[in-house]
């Protein structure tokens, strides 16, 4: 066997090598073919059509493996970079057939503008715009249409375009026979487009970052049945959200900001099966919630950011079953978290704050049902958490508390249902919790900051007529009465109450008898009292005043 050694091994290397490897070509536009799609159907995989500035009347097709880019540096430019500002494919409107680039596998495109693809209508848009969306038609963003660039069934790169004024989605991804694409879409700007910025359907699980969507017909990043994900984007003044996420999709929404849209920031509609996963977001100044949920969607909001949104922070209702996990909301010009009853909820590790009604609010309905656990809800407008008609609400181990302000620091009302385990409810105003509906009430610490002995009211608890009120094992200090019932019924024992105002718990008239045992009161003063019952018989025993008088400042 004869071996090859020095440069003759070495040029046999090169000659084998040339044989099966050609160097990629650069085929330029308008220098060597006078057309786009002329470079391009002359180039072969590997190859780059590099294009100079101006503006190109025809709808492209790539072939697979084809690089087609503009002419020039990274520069930026008013919206984009500046050589995609410069070369410009014009789709010639209604005129044409297909997207205005049809993506191949493995192909890419780098730097241009795409505009003019079918019928943009700016009187339709207009209209839409002023009424937030509220008289659109709810048609799958996955109907048929031409986008700016279209990349169905195709694994592709889609980088540094404008795409802008088309009469269907600047961009769509869509998977073919149920079958995902995976698409790179980044640092794109998408905006005036008559459907989504970027719509992500069909399967598709394309990795869609770093875009700027905005003033687009419907969502700034719309998804039906897809999965993508979608990072560190910036969508704004959207007609509808920022991000939508509907029809079973399930993309995960990270690092995203979207604000001034006139929906939602995020928002996730129709049927259980569509479960994204929304976390590290900053959603704000929106025309409705920071995060909503609607129509029996089911998303995972964790770690997110909802601030001065017009409604509120998070949003939830239709059926919906959010579970809402360690996110800051505050400002918002409603609730904090606010939850239309028919949803089921869970909401943990939140915090709400400084939000110009309640910090959680459950808005009337049939039926709701939430757990509200170790969230930190505090200096809201109006009160912590608002339980209207139609909830039955599990509250544990929360802090809720407001400095200053006349309302209760918690609302239960009638025919709604809540239990408080190992809370702590701080501050003044008329009550800790004002009780409508049926409240029990276990092992919490109740902090009065301002007690009032006299004038408007000032309890623990403040029974009104027709409520069930349990309360058991709480640590009470700061009000004037722990318990104030009237017409109610009542269950109090094995409760602690200090520095109160005359009488610890007093009951007035109960529906039934009242049962007020095992209850002690701590008091400086000799003459106040347990308990005070009114009106009706009941079981009033084993209560116990323990006095401790004053220390003397000689």
């Amino acid at each position: 066997m004869r071996i090859l050694t020095g440069s003759i091994a070495l040029s046999a290397l090169i000659v084998t090598n040339s044989v099966s490897i050609s160097a990629a070509d650069t085929i330029r536009t308008p220098q060597d073919h006078a057309t786009i799609q002329a470079a391009i159907d002359a180039a072969s995989a590997g190859d780059t059509v590099l294009v100079s500035a101006g503006t190109y009347k025809e709808r492209i097709v790539l072939t697979d493996g084809v690089v087609l880019k503009s002419a020039g540096d990274d520069a930026k430019g008013e919206r984009g970079l500046r050589r995609a500002e410069a070369t410009i494919i014009d789709g010639g409107g209604d005129g044409g057939k297909g997207g205005g680039v049809t993506m191949a596998a493995g192909s890419t495109i780098d730097g241009f503008t795409i505009t003019n693809v079918g019928r943009y209508d700016d009187d339709k848009w207009n209209k839409h715009q002023a009424t937030h969306g509220n008289d659109q038609d709810h048609a799958l963003i996955g109907a048929p249409g031409d986008p700016g660039i279209d990349a169905t069934g195709v694994n592709c790169t889609i980088r540094n375009n404008i795409v802008h004024h088309i009469g269907y989605s600047g961009i769509g991804i869509r998977g073919v026979d149920g079958k995902p694409c995976s698409p790179h879409v980044h640092h794109n700007v998408c905006y005036r487009n008559m459907g989504g910025g970027i719509a992500s359907m069909r399967k598709s699980t394309a990795i869609i970052e770093q875009n700027i969507c905005f003033e687009n017909f419907y969502a700034g990043i719309g998804h039906e049945d897809a999965s993508p994900s979608v990072f560190n984007n910036v969508c704004y003044e959207n007609i509808r959200a920022g991000i939508g996420i509907s029809e079973g999709a399930c993309p995960i929404v990270r690092g995203n900001q979207c604000y001034k849209n006139r929906r939602a920031g995020i928002g996730t509609r129709t049927e259980a099966t569509t479960k994204p996963i929304i976390e590290d977001n900053d959603c704000y100044e929106n025309d409705m919630a920071g995060i909503g949920t609607d129509e029996g969607a089911a998303p995972l909001i964790r770690g997110n950011r909802c601030f001065r949104n017009k409604l509120a922070g998070i949003g939830a209702r239709h059926h919906s079953t959010p579970t809402i996990i360690g996110n800051e909301c505050y400002e918002n010009g409603k609730a904090g978290i606010g939850l239309e009853a028919d949803t089921d909820s869970v909401v943990i590790d939140n915090h709400s704050h400084h939000n110009k009604a309640s910090g959680i609010g459950f808005e009337t309905g049939n039926t709701g049902r939430s757990l509200v656990m170790n969230n930190r809800v505090i200096d809201n407008a109006l009160v912590a958490i608002g339980i209207h008609p139609g909830w039955t609400v599990r509250v544990m181990g929360n802090e809720l508390s407001r400095e200053e302000g006349m309302p209760p620091i918690v609302m239960v009302f009638q025919g709604s249902s809540a239990t408080f385990t190992d809370n702590v409810i701080r501050g003044g105003g008329v009550a800790g919790i004002r009780v409508m509906g049926t409240v029990r009430a276990e092992n919490n610490e109740f902090a009065g900051t301002s007690m009032r002995r006299t004038g408007p009211p000032n309890f623990a608890i403040w029974a009104l007529p027709g409520s069930d009120i349990s309360m058991t094992g709480n640590k009470i200090h700061g009000w004037r009465s722990g318990l104030q019932a009237s017409e109610a019924t009542v269950l109090a024992t094995n409760n602690t109450v200090s520095n109160f105002g005359g009488v610890a718990i007093v009951v007035q008239n109960p529906t039934t008898p009242a049962n007020i045992y095992n209850n002690v009161a701590i008091s400086k003063k000799p003459n106040d009292k347990v308990a005070s019952l009114t009106g009706n018989e009941g079981l009033v025993e084993n209560n116990r005043l323990i006095n401790q008088p004053a220390i003397s400042q000689d």
